[in-house]
């Protein structure tokens, strides 16, 4: 299974660079990443479990380090690997007092 994610500031209209982002399997931290210059970041390019796993996303230090608040001080979006060999990726469109998601391709 392939886990990836892009997060785009929907208030500016462009990538949300430099976030970081933690994906976890249960309790356990299975990848971290920072998102690149197209707001992009692949966290897991190799197998992992089936069952419910949780992408957190650092909001609350993003938005800070651009001197702009949030409600938000992270993002956690949980979902399930049905089939490990599939790739999952899950976007986040972000604002600083609302976000929204789906499955992507």
């Amino acid at each position: 299974m392939s886990v990836s994610t892009h997060v785009l500031d929907s208030v500016l209209g462009r990538p949300a660079m430099g976030m970081v982002v933690r994906l976890f399997a249960g309790e356990e931290l299975v990848a971290e990443g920072v998102t690149d210059a197209d707001g992009r970041c692949r966290l897991v390019d190799g197998a992992t479990a089936r069952g419910t796993h949780r992408l957190v996303f650092s909001t609350g230090s993003w938005f800070a380090d651009q001197g702009r608040e949030t409600f938000y001080p992270e993002v956690a979006l949980a979902f399930d690997v049905r089939e490990p060999a599939e790739h999952h990726h899950v976007p986040l469109l972000l604002a600083p007092f609302a976000y929204s998601t789906y499955r992507g391709s």
